[in-house]
């Protein structure tokens, strides 16, 4: 196996950096939450009673992390819409925020076109491309990103803007507290999983080495349920890996059922739970009940609990913490965790379609 702990193998497998990509999210979400304070918007703005973001892939998520987090305090209903089509509620009362890093998702560029027919207010996030040209020539404000990595790096640049954005609009309430201690939650976090700590001290290298030779399966629940995905995600695009992930208290409800078959599929896998003290008390038991069961089915497992105070810190040091394991868990697999060849080999061959 793969010697986490040797300097020669991040060279060998990391040429493009992507741990420093990784190493960069606390200063990147101050960064990015500074300029939505700064960024401006428009009068007619500050009426919507509903929003909707347009995005896939790591430009999506920031939209599925705000509504999370949006769901525990907010009445304004808040949807992610990864289609070339726009759903049909669209009223001058809605804004449209079309998130797109490099500006050229096809998905993205269709359902924003159609937005430009429809009343509802509109915005922009991304670094340039095809998308910020027609905000621009239909006079729709752009946030421009002014960070150059992976979609899948610049989480920071796509969720903390909406959550300024959001507060600007009375949305959700003040978060710059929670914004300060999420940045030293993942500064102290920091230290413990990456790269410079030794694998018998480092918890991220630890669950790497367990789920390497494994199939993952993420358990989240509530505001986490998000932070789920962007583990099963984050696992398939970084460690080129399949993953999947399932969502408390559905999964009570089916998937423990299918514990048993294939029986020789059982060592094979591996379920991480994400786990808050701010969930649901009920939800709570089901965790502790769901690992006896995994127990007495043979299945591998581990609950990961959040950290900090705020849902927005303990949301972030599940995000954090997954981008270090599936980043080692791409060394293990001896692979670059910084290209996604086969997501290029579809772009190409759409485009010639």
């Amino acid at each position: 196996m793969i010697d986490l702990d040797n300097p020669e193998v991040y060279q060998r497998l990391d040429p493009s950096g992507m741990r420093e990509r990784i190493r960069e999210l606390p200063e990147q979400c101050l960064k990015a939450w500074q300029q939505a304070l700064a960024f401006k918007l428009p009068k007619g703005y500050f009426n919507v009673d509903k929003v909707i973001i347009l995005g896939m892939g790591g430009s999506a998520i920031g939209g599925d992390l705000l509504n999370s987090l949006a769901s525990l305090e907010s009445k304004t209903p808040i949807s992610v819409c990864r289609d070339y089509n726009l759903p049909h509620f669209l009223d001058t009362k809605t804004l449209v925020i079309a998130s797109s890093y490099s500006g050229m998702t096809e998905e993205t560029l269709s359902a924003f076109n159609q937005s430009l027919t429809t009343p509802a207010r509109k915005l922009v996030i991304t670094t340039g491309g095809r998308l910020k040209e027609i905000a621009e020539q239909n006079d729709v404000p752009v946030l421009t990103i002014d960070y150059k990595a992976p979609p899948r790096a610049a989480l920071a640049h796509s969720f903390i803007p909406l959550v300024g954005i959001c507060q600007k609009l009375g949305i959700v309430i003040d978060k710059a507290k929670d914004v300060a201690e999420m940045v030293q939650v993942l500064k102290g976090q920091q230290s413990t999983i990456d790269d410079s700590c030794p694998l018998k001290l480092n918890v991220a290298k630890q669950l790497a080495t367990r789920l390497y030779g494994h199939l993952a399966i993420i358990y989240g629940a509530g505001f986490l349920s998000t932070a789920a995905q962007r583990w099963k995600t984050q696992i398939n695009e970084n460690s080129k890996a399949w993953a999947f992930y399932e969502i408390f208290p559905e999964l009570n409800h089916n998937a423990v059922v299918g514990y048993e078959f294939p029986a020789d599929l059982v060592q094979k896998l591996f379920v991480v739970l994400l786990r808050s003290p701010k969930l649901h008390s009920r939800t709570l038991i089901r965790y502790k009940l769901t690992a006896e069961m995994l127990s007495n089915a043979k299945v591998g497992h581990e609950i990961i609990d959040a950290r900090g105070e705020s849902a927005l810190s303990q949301m972030m040091s599940l995000v954090f913490f997954v981008d270090w394991v599936s980043y080692y868990l791409a060394l293990l697999n001896e692979t670059d965790p910084y290209p996604v060849k086969i997501i290029d080999f579809l772009k190409k061959r759409l485009a010639e379609s």
